[in-house]
């Protein structure tokens, strides 16, 4: 079932606008959402082995070699040694020398660090201690103040190691909200002064520069560049995005075989328990290095990853835009097209992410769209869910009396089938009315609540029979009952239904009679009309109040037809419209060609004899009468009355009429059509 209206469209509008107001406030819960989304994108990702990095590890064999730490530095100073042997490009030790070696190895380590090309590390603080170095950094644009990472202190190596490295760098990492590290300030301020971090530092010395330059806009950093390299794109807090899927050679300080480090850059680095410290990453724990290792191999080959500020205006706008199509989809289409929409939609979002990542390095934020989708998508499908239930409620409510049960579940379904206010469509019309009322009523002259009752007990098992039989129950007008056929829904074979129906109220008629014989009240005795033709239904009335009814000529010959039953003395009376194409169905019998009460024109009337009896007696009857061979007509009655004795008062009335019509003057032009002068 279909419910749609401007209403409900526009309150999913609104809903859908909240979602876009709470993301642009970006609270908690959706910044960290939409950085797990990000950490879906390096966890599937193929893993791929630098090809400008290997590490050193300082492992629990080499300290079962060396001794316990912190060694001696002329230990450290043989292993750089042993690096550049093996034809190292550079070697980076993340580790802090803030304070001499108690155990004299500084010398050497100094000696060492004036020949080959070292970078050490240093750290910000809150205390401070050895001597930082800084560099320098041209600022072009607005002012960085505000913008970097701010530190009260850093802690330095000692002087003359910090003066003999070929670079000082910043071991630093900052984690997100949920406390996993996904992005690497480039550059820090302490005391306003610029440091850079480690793999910017290392870029600096392949490039042979003495400072950095950083591009800063009304929005914060935009980008950092060593001259001769291409600009890194950055956050504002010239942050870049770490990309995990590095994996990198490693060797043992103790091994003999140090091969690995040829032609790369070596990093030298604690990995023994206890001396080593852990980051959480998208990928999972990881060493201090091996972030900084990753981040520097990143910027290397540029395989950087991307998530420019106006990312956010574009996948609000995507996703509001596509929200106000799904709601349309949510209200009209079929649950099951709703369903497969929104299950395309939720994996289209991961999809198309990951396809943006692996092939341009987008961090595209596909959760927020996705729960703005689904949630947009179940508020939809509830308010259609709540409008369809509430209009099978009032379909119900509306039918459940006067359709069959059947029927009523397929409006329920479909209410598009009503098609309200007014269509043009053959019905089969059923009127039927209790004989002699008033002499009824008298019986109740002290107790109107009997007759009450006892026409309720009258109409019940009649509005079942033309429920039961796929009729809709029109109106009751006192003791008359009007049904009609083949509206709201199509009704197949309408006619043969309404015939059986009318049929039917006769039996059921017999039964109460037995019920009630007891209470000495008159046989009741009914009247059944029944007409078919193109008529109007649909609901009609006043804005106030209105019925599902119909109107039109057949419904009114039904009517009349039901009340020219006494007058034929018959029980039912079937109008030509009705018997037309149902000949044969039933044991239909022409009574006459009448022209009802405020009609001209003359339609053909029929009852319904049992089956099998031979009707050749009557339709011989007819015949001589509307050849007005008055004499055999009349000889021939006389015998029908002995033949069809269920017919004795229409032959009574036929033969009066006859009587007349001998002393009439006819004119040849006699249409043989009877003019009812009464209802």
């Amino acid at each position: 079932m279909k419910i749609f209206n401007i209403k409900n469209y526009l309150i999913c509008i609104v809903f859908t606008m909240l979602l876009v107001v709470l993301r642009m406030v970006d609270p908690f819960f959706i910044e960290i959402l939409r950085l797990k989304g990000i950490d879906f994108y390096q966890t599937k990702q193929e893993k791929v082995l630098s090809e400008n990095i290997s590490i050193i590890e300082i492992d629990e064999a080499s300290l079962d070699k060396n001794g316990q730490w912190p060694w001696n530095r002329e230990i450290i100073a043989k292993g750089v040694e042993k690096a550049f042997a093996n034809e190292a490009q550079l070697v980076v030790i993340p580790i802090l020398f803030a304070e001499r070696d108690r155990l004299g190895g500084d010398e050497y380590f100094t000696n060492v660090l004036s020949q080959v090309p070292v970078i050490i590390g240093q750290s910000a603080s809150i205390k401070g201690k050895g001597k930082p170095v800084p560099r320098g950094l041209a600022n072009i644009g607005e002012s960085l103040d505000g913008w970097l990472y701010d530190y009260p202190e850093a802690i330095g190596p000692v002087e003359e190691l910090g003066e003999f490295a070929a670079g000082v760098g910043m071991i630093l990492t900052a984690p997100e909200l949920d406390g996993v590290v996904r992005r690497l300030p480039l550059i820090i301020h302490v005391k306003g002064e610029a440091y850079p971090t480690i793999p910017l530092e290392v870029i600096r010395l392949f490039a042979g520069e003495q400072s950095y330059q950083a591009k800063v806009g009304v929005g914060g950093v935009e980008a950092v560049r060593v001259p001769g390299f291409d600009p890194i794109i950055t956050d504002a807090n010239s942050r870049v995005w770490l990309n995990y899927k590095y994996k990198f050679d490693k060797v043992s300080f103790a091994d003999e075989d140090w091969s690995a480090v040829k032609g790369k850059i070596a990093v030298l680095a604690l990995t023994g328990e206890g001396l080593a410290n852990t980051i959480a990453t998208s990928t999972g724990v990881k060493y201090g290095h091996e972030v900084t290792s990753s981040a520097l191999q990143m910027l290397i080959d540029e395989s950087r990853l991307q998530r420019p500020a106006e990312s956010t205006i574009y996948e609000i706008l995507i996703t509001a835009a596509f929200c106000s199509l799904l709601i349309i989809g949510a209200l009209w289409l079929s649950y099951i097209a709703s369903l497969a929409i929104i299950s395309a939609s939720l994996v289209a979002g991961p999809y198309i992410g990951s396809w943006l990542f692996n092939s341009n390095g987008w961090l595209i934020d596909y959760t927020w769209p996705v729960v703005c989708i689904f949630i947009t998508w179940s508020v939809a499908t509830f308010i259609r869910f709540v409008a369809e239930n509430k209009s099978k409620q009032q379909i119900k409510k509306q039918f459940e009396h006067y359709l069959a049960p059947p029927i009523v579940k397929l409006l329920q379904k479909d209410p598009s089938l009503l098609k309200l206010g007014g269509d043009t469509r053959e019905l089969s019309i059923l009127f039927s009315d209790l004989r002699g009322f008033t002499t009824i009523s008298e019986h109740f002259k002290t107790n109107p609540q009997g007759l009450t009752a006892l026409v309720n007990k009258y109409l019940t098992p009649m509005t079942g029979s033309v429920i039961q039989h796929n009729g809709t129950v029109d109106k009751f007008i006192g003791d008359a009952l009007m049904a009609f056929w083949n509206a709201p829904i199509d009704v197949e074979d309408h006619k043969v239904h309404c015939i059986n129906c009318g049929l039917e109220m006769f039996d059921l008629l017999k039964e109460l009679n037995e019920e009630i014989k007891d209470q000495e009240l008159p046989e009741l005795k009914i009247g059944v009309g029944i007409n078919s033709g193109d008529v109007v239904v649909g609901n009609m009335g006043s804005e106030q109040r209105f019925d599902y009814t119909c109107l039109g000529d057949a419904v009114n010959l039904s009517s009349r037809l039901e009340g020219q039953t006494k007058e034929y003395g018959v029980g039912l009376i079937a109008g030509y419209g009705t018997v037309k194409g149902i000949e044969d169905r039933f044991n239909f019998i022409e009574l006459d060609m009448i022209a009802v009460k405020g009609k001209s024109e003359g339609v053909r009337i029929f009852t319904v004899l049992e089956d099998g009896v031979d009707v050749s007696h009557h339709n011989k009857f007819l015949e001589l009468y509307r050849k007005r061979k008055w004499t055999a007509a009349l000889k021939l009655l006389e015998l029908n009355t002995i033949t069809y004795p269920y017919l004795e008062r229409y032959y009574s009335m036929m033969e009066e009429r006859i009587s007349l019509l001998k002393k009439s003057k006819l004119g040849s032009d006699w249409d043989t059509i009877y003019r009812a002068t009464s209802k």
